[in-house]
């Protein structure tokens, strides 16, 4: 869990020494003559890589290391733009004559002595200092009356500590104003090791202690699940002897005769309660040394009455999560104090306890553990504080989360089951996954129906053996942790590990786990990955989502008010903030608990909620009442590698709620420098796995469009509070600043990222004020465009992402040929964009252009120029109605008004541009669409066929003249992933697309919209395909198709729009066994008697994995709809445009028979 600024160091550092040992550098500096510098310069990077790469335990509180390491990162920005600067000059052949005179080769060789003595000084710098482990090599001279002074120094200050220790231990426990029953959790890693026993025997035996108490106890259970009577008489006895050594005579009298009758009892219950009522109207203090399960505390403390005396019990445990739990969760999450400054030994109460801990501290001068962002505890002091959030969470472990309870608890108890499972839950942290396991854990369900079972939270560091010696007490074997494995073997036990946070971690506990039969083991875990890794079987991994709206609301007043109520009636002034709040927590269970709870002390008032709406992002980060919420999500950021830390910190770009789709982040991402090519696998291919892994970390959240698109997720989300964490670090290494309303910079800060908001109305003056752009890698424009946004110091600029940017015309692109640098251009959705400049050949670096949804129309020749050239978007979104030859004509006319009209005779096609012959040189096009290829189609596919690296294709414009030729392209299109087609009127598709097609098994998606009459035969064999959209293809042979479609293994959305299927009275069966992945379904055909099909039927036992089903066209009448019952997983169910007299009543009750309950939507 490294430091931001070095992650983001590393990041910088690996692309510019990527680049500065580049063929290109290395030509650059021959024909330049800095060929020595430029080895000079790679080999230090190379050095300095290495320190980093060995510099991961180095934490944010280093600030040496920390300045350091951000001198690095600007000295390799520094090498990485000049380095490509000439680079860029170079390839322009004027430049390249003009830098071969004697003047121009001396400014750059001025130039490189000067990156030159920067790289040496950097390097030198961490070498003076020894800033980082092993950068010195020279071991230092240490006599050995410095080792024994330091020995005996350090003997004092372990006393010292353990004084203070105790001191504020007692201060603790001997709080007089409190006469509540008070629990005190002590926790330490090794109780051997820590002494927690000599500190705790200390204040045990303490003069002071003794006094306060009329009776003490120290019980070490030695049973699990322990024995109640047993412990009950052992506590009496020790009450006794305690109480006869300083109690006087006649109280002796009173106590002896009380003792004999409890030790006499042997039913439980008659002996619970007469200990209850011999403690009543006394004071206790208990200390229960090794409580190893929560169970355990459980059984105990009911027998344990607050008399309202003062009463003490201490837990000691070696588990973080049992001492937290003890402590008891109703008050919220327990306050933490850390008793040792170097060691694991820290003291749990609860927050009614909080002056009795700040006053120890403020007599002692120890500290409050934190884990806020510039506090973090050393890895050997404590590294699962986020256990502490189980206590926070208890209050919602019975809102929203039954089906999954009710769920799991059905597998993990099912006796018929005869085969070892492991169930694996994961979800982003604060989700709740530890509350819902525990609570599965202790359910009475499970209670029995295992001989052994426990539960184990995996620490940090990761310690095999002490994870083992911990199962090995909880399952009462006395054996060697190595016999544990013939322990189990035979057994039907239950294991929970929470927390698994590596696949090696489990690899190194699962070896020593029998997979016994029917035993079982539940995982959580953060990341998807490592669920699958756990369990092998689909249906036993579960996400933990977030919460809905509803669940979230009354958690939210549940936690505030005490109760359940309804917010609008009792309280309306409070129904807009509390929204707010809600909005910004996203269904977190932990965000919507902390937040309550602190609300529920603050006043009651629309202004208090208004101010912690206003500044919420700061109340999370120095607000102690809140800091745990940043205190988990951080943990979530500090364990991603560096490379995926530069992806995340890339996010507050966006803006907050906005949703941003896979190719645009992945495609600049790649412009960035964030990935290289990799064993054959190319920068957007790498991109694309931090993007899953991103995922699968819950770092990024699919937006709601995507969830049900479970195999492919299009677009995405950042948890709110996440994003503030993102922006939090962003901002403090310099690399994201967003121009927006009410924001201002006193000085111009170096930053690397420019986002431009949609609310900032400032002018040129305040723009340059704020905004030094001479660094800047993007800008991104999210409101109107001006055209000082972009000035001559603009010289390193590779992203230039203007997305429906308005005020965009063609007159600001004339000079955007001199940002060489630029990799990433994006005029997506700028309407009022018809032409690109000629001039666009010379970005010769751009790697993606993307001007779909503009008015462009035709592309100008000189894009056949741009050799590194990946993506080329254009054209307009294929939409999914039936558009006439006359309605296009018209449509296509007005959409064209400000730009050039198409040639004489040339019906328009506002869906795709025309291109330039001479395609063909841009070998390295994997996206490329949507292409018109109605006009000189045939040299246009010409070109095509040698494309053979495309992934992505769109065309429209097919005919006959063209059909065989497109179908003779995309066939030796082996790497093609996706494909459009688009054709009007008839013929249309008919015929264009039968025959042999090989290669079509890599196709995850496709599209066909216009006449084929009947499915081409190689659709049978698409054995991969994804997604699958039909539109106008007025497919006859109805039966045929569905069964063909219900064939395809893999294939998660179905999308049958307007006129898929021919005219007729026939009834659209989906039959049982078919369609055994399909996820989303959209239905466009109009379903009634007189449209294109008279119903739609679901057979029992077809689309066993259906979640989504849309319509989205007419229908008449709702019982033509058959079947909704027998789909097991569906959950939405979508009508759009249905008829105004369409019965709901039908449709609800139908759903109402299904058993997931589906959800009816009407947009």
């Amino acid at each position: 869990m490294e430091a931001t600024a070095l992650s983001v160091g590393k990041s910088v550092l690996s692309g510019a020494l990527s680049y500065a040992k580049s063929a290109l550098a290395e030509e650059v500096a021959l024909q330049l003559g800095v060929r020595r510098d430029q080895v000079f310069i790679t080999n230090e990077l190379e050095i300095m890589q290495a320190f980093l790469m060995a510099a991961h335990d180095e934490r944010d509180d280093n600030m040496v290391v920390k300045v350091w390491v951000k001198q690095v990162r600007d000295v390799a920005y520094d090498v990485e733009d000049t380095l490509q600067e000439f680079a860029v000059r170079l390839e322009k052949k004027s430049w390249w004559h003009f830098g071969r005179t004697l003047q121009d080769r001396h400014h750059v060789a001025k130039q490189m002595k000067e990156l030159r003595a920067n790289v040496e000084e950097v390097s030198h710098r961490n070498m003076r200092y020894q800033l980082i482990k092993g950068s010195s090599s020279k071991p230092a001279n240490i006599s050995r009356q410095s080792v024994t002074g330091t020995t005996m120094s350090g003997i004092e200050e372990a006393r010292r500590q353990e004084d203070r220790a105790k001191f504020d231990l007692i201060q603790i426990v001997s709080k007089k104003e409190e006469a509540d029953l008070r629990v005190i959790a002590v926790w330490g890693k090794s109780m051997a090791e820590l002494g927690e026993l000599s500190i705790l025997k200390r204040v045990y035996e303490d003069p002071k202690i003794r006094k306060m108490f009329e009776c003490r106890a120290w019980i070490t259970p030695s049973l699990h699940p322990i024995n109640l009577s047993e412990f009950l008489k052992t506590v009496v006895g020790q009450f006794y002897i305690n109480f006869l050594q300083e109690a006087k005579e006649e109280e002796k009298a009173t106590l002896g005769a009380e003792v004999p009758k409890i030790m006499g009892m042997t039913k439980k219950d008659d002996l619970a309660q007469e200990f209850k009522k011999f403690l009543k109207e006394r004071s206790y203090l208990v200390v229960l040394n090794g409580i190893i399960a929560i169970e355990d505390w459980d059984l105990i403390k009911t027998c344990f009455p607050d008399n309202k005396k003062g009463s003490r019990i201490i837990v000691s445990t070696e588990q973080v999560g049992v001492a937290s739990l003890c402590v008891g969760a109703e008050n919220g999450a327990p306050e933490h104090k850390q008793l040792f400054a170097d060691q694991t030994l820290h003291v749990f109460c609860r927050k009614g306890s909080q002056h009795g801990m700040n006053s120890a501290v403020a007599t002692s001068g120890t500290n409050i553990v934190t884990t806020g962002v510039n506090n973090y505890p050393k890895k050997n002091i404590l590294t699962r504080l986020d256990t502490l959030v189980m206590a926070t969470l208890e209050e919602s472990r019975l809102i929203g989360r039954g089906s999954e309870k009710n769920e799991i608890i059905k597998l993990v108890s099912d006796k018929d089951v005869h085969q070892f499972r492991v169930v694996s839950l994961w979800g982003m942290g604060g989700i709740g996954k530890t509350t819902l396991v525990r609570d599965i854990y202790q359910s009475e369900e499970i209670s029995g129906t295992f001989e052994g079972r426990a539960c184990v939270t995996v620490m940090r560091p990761f310690n095999c053996d002490e994870l083992l010696k911990n199962l090995t007490t909880q399952f009462r074997h006395k054996d060697p942790i190595t016999d544990i494995t013939v322990y189990l073997r035979e057994k039907r036990y239950l294991l929970v590990l929470d927390d698994v946070s590596s696949t090696s971690e489990w690899d190194a506990i699962i070896k020593y786990l029998p997979k016994a039969k029917t035993s079982c083991i539940i995982v959580t875990t953060r990341e998807e990955n490592i669920a699958k890794h756990c369990s092998d079987d689909e249906r036993s991994m579960y996400k933990l989502k977030n919460m809905n709206h509803e669940d979230a609301l009354i958690l939210f007043t549940k936690k505030v008010f005490k109760e359940t109520l309804d917010l609008e009636k009792q309280y309306p002034e409070l129904v807009e903030q509390a929204e707010m709040i809600l909005r910004k927590c996203n269904g977190l269970p932990l965000a919507i608990v902390t937040i309550g709870g602190f609300l529920a002390n603050q006043p009651k008032s629309a202004l208090e909620w208004r101010k912690l709406n206003e500044n919420i992002s700061a109340e999370l980060e120095l607000n102690p009442e809140l800091e745990t919420i940043r205190s988990i999500l951080m943990r979530s950021y500090d364990g991603l590698p560096y490379h995926l830390k530069s992806c995340f910190l890339y996010m507050p770009i966006f803006p907050e709620d906005q949703s941003v789709g896979r190719g645009r982040l992945v495609r600049r991402w790649a412009a960035e420098g964030y990935s290289r090519e990799v064993r054959g696998k190319s920068m957007e291919e790498i991109a694309d796995g931090y993007f899953m892994e991103l995922l699968s970390r819950s770092m990024l959240l699919p937006s709601q469009e995507s969830i049900h698109s479970t195999k492919g997720i299009e677009s995405c989300q950042v948890h709110d509070l996440m994003r503030d964490i993102g922006i939090s670090k962003s901002m403090e290494e310099n690399l994201v600043f967003t121009v927006e309303k009410g924001c201002s910079s006193n000085s111009q800060a170096t930053m690397r990222h420019l986002a431009i908001s949609n609310n900032w109305e400032g002018d040129q003056y305040e723009f340059e004020s704020m905004v030094d752009l001479s660094r800047v890698r993007s800008i991104t424009c999210f409101g109107e465009w001006k055209p000082f946004f972009i000035s001559e110091t603009v010289t390193l600029l590779r992203v230039l992402d203007l997305e429906n940017t308005t005020g965009l015309t063609d007159d600001h692109l004339k000079h955007i040929w001199k940002l060489l640098h630029l990799r990433y251009l994006s005029l997506r959705g700028c309407h009022h964009i018809c032409h690109l400049p000629d001039s666009l050949g010379n970005l010769r670096e751009l790697q993606t252009l993307d001007v779909r949804g503009t008015r462009i129309n035709k592309l100008p020749k000189s894009i056949i120029n741009l050799q590194k050239l990946n993506n080329l978007c254009a054209g307009m979104k294929m939409m999914d109605e039936d558009i006439s030859y006359e309605e296009s004509k018209g449509e296509g006319a007005m959409s064209y008004r400000l730009c050039i009209v198409p040639a004489a005779g040339m019906r328009p096609d506002k869906y795709g541009v025309l291109v330039p012959k001479g395609m063909s040189k841009l070998k390295g096009l994997r996206t490329l669409g949507i292409v018109n290829i109605a006009r000189e189609g045939k040299d246009i596919l010409h070109d095509m066929k040698r494309l053979t690296w495309l992934h992505k294709l769109g065309v429209t414009g097919v005919n006959k003249e063209n059909g065989q030729e497109l179908y003779s392209a995309i066939v030796g299109m082996r790497r093609l992933e996706s494909l459009s087609i688009r054709s009007e009127g008839e013929p249309g598709l008919s015929g264009c697309l039968d025959g042999d097609y090989s290669s079509a098994a890599s196709l995850l998606r496709l599209k066909l919209y216009g006449n084929l009459v009947k499915l081409p035969k190689w659709i049978q064999e698409l054995n991969n395909v994804v997604k699958l959209k039909l539109r106008s293809s007025r497919i006859s042979t109805h039966d045929d198709a569905m069964q063909v479609l219900g064939n395809l293994p893999n294939l998660a959305s179905l999308h049958l729009l307007e006129k898929s299927f021919q005219l007729g009275n026939f009834c659209l069966s989906f039959h049982s066994g078919t369609f055994p992945s399909l996820v989303v379904l959209e239905v466009g055909l109009r379903i009634d008697f007189m449209g294109d099909v008279r119903s739609l039927k679901f057979k029992q036992g077809t689309a066993p994995k259906l979640e989504l089903l849309k319509f989205c066209t007419s229908i008449n009448d709702s019982e033509s709809i058959l079947g909704l019952p027998s789909l097991a997983s569906l959950k939405d169910v979508v009508l759009e445009n249905f008829c105004d007299g369409f019965e709901l009543a039908y449709m609800r009750t139908e759903l109402a028979r299904n058993p997931n309950r589906p959800v009816l939507k009407m947009l």
